[in-house]
């Protein structure tokens, strides 16, 4: 068996990549830009150009096993990505198409199950057996590990709590078709939306005003708390108070040990953490109530990804 694989997390922003040896060590890393390519020839040109010169500068040309690669929408029995709306091109053949680039297998899964996969493998849910991992980032994916393996479902599709519908009435318009979906406004960009809503509804004085209200970031969001204004801290509240209260209706349907957090917005700490267990707590069956831990992933921003993705690439056939 050759010694390493090639981990690859597609993400809507950003496609990171790692050469991983069956340790778990990530020897070498690097990323390319998912969103700037409408054209998924042009994408892989690059992904295969820039993974290349990664491979052969770490002297690992021709001992690559296998690829694994976490995805919105892959599906792990099909290697399809199929509807993936955060993606420039929705639907197509991933596994094959890379295969037959790089030469060697591939496997897929959802973006989400990898990084719960290397939550599981090197990270915080080492030795849990039951839990869901939720990645707050472009948009909300979700892994469902149950008795110590990752929920596919029928069709390889199971997993999509970031559609969850949280607002029945008047809901915000989600990518996928739906409106209200947990995704809207818990995301990045879910809190964005939630920035200019509330800029445009009320008259509160803050620093979020000086901004170009079209262009406004969870980022932008974040700085502005931390500084003590008082309309970003209270986006932070709106976001994680609708977090908390999904989390405690995904509570009854599986009972995990813990819920792990992993994406940029879940770096936000207290500001997001305070509320989102506050409503937790508020809305939880009361059978539960206390049980289910909420944990921040404790691996790099990127390597959980690349460590699950890269755990497919043993599998890869």
């Amino acid at each position: 068996m050759k010694p390493y694989v090639l981990g690859i997390d597609i993400g809507g922003t950003n496609t990171v990549f790692g050469i991983v040896d069956a340790r778990g060590n990530v020897i070498a890393s690097s990323s390319i830009k998912t969103g700037k390519y409408t054209n998924f020839s042009d994408y892989l040109e690059e992904l295969y150009t820039e993974a290349s010169r990664l491979i052969e500068s770490n002297d690992a040309t021709d001992k690559i096993q296998g690829i694994g690669i976490g995805a919105p929408n892959a599906n792990y029995y099909t290697g399809r990505i199929d509807n993936a709306v955060n993606l420039p091109w929705p639907d197509l053949p991933l596994a094959q198409l890379v295969s037959e680039k790089f030469g060697v297998p591939v496997a897929v899964t959802n973006d989400a199950n990898a990084a719960a996969l290397g939550e599981m493998t090197y990270g915080a849910a080492r030795g849990l057996k039951d839990f869901i991992m939720i990645t707050l980032g472009t948009g909300v994916g979700s892994g469902i590990v149950i008795n110590g393996q990752v929920v596919y479902g029928h069709d390889g599709l199971a997993g999509e709590l970031g559609h969850l519908t949280v607002k029945r009435n008047n809901g915000r318009q989600c990518n996928c078709g739906r409106t209200g979906c947990l995704e809207t406004y818990c995301s990045a960009n879910g809190v964005a939306r939630t920035a200019r809503e509330f800029l445009e509804i009320r008259q509160d004085p803050s620093l979020l005003r000086n901004l170009d209200i079209d262009s406004i970031t969870s980022k932008d969001v974040y700085d502005a708390a931390i500084q003590g204004d008082a309309l970003a801290k209270e986006i932070f509240d709106y976001t994680g108070t609708i977090l908390g209260e999904a989390l405690a209706d995904m509570t009854v349907f599986s009972s995990p040990e813990a819920f792990i957090l992993f994406g940029g917005l879940s770096k936000s700490g207290e500001l997001l953490m305070r509320p989102l267990k506050e409503a937790m707590d508020r809305s939880m069956l009361s059978i539960f109530k206390g049980k289910p831990k909420v944990i921040l992933s404790e691996l790099k921003e990127a390597d959980a990804a690349v460590l699950g993705a890269s755990a497919l690439g043993w599998e890869a056939k």
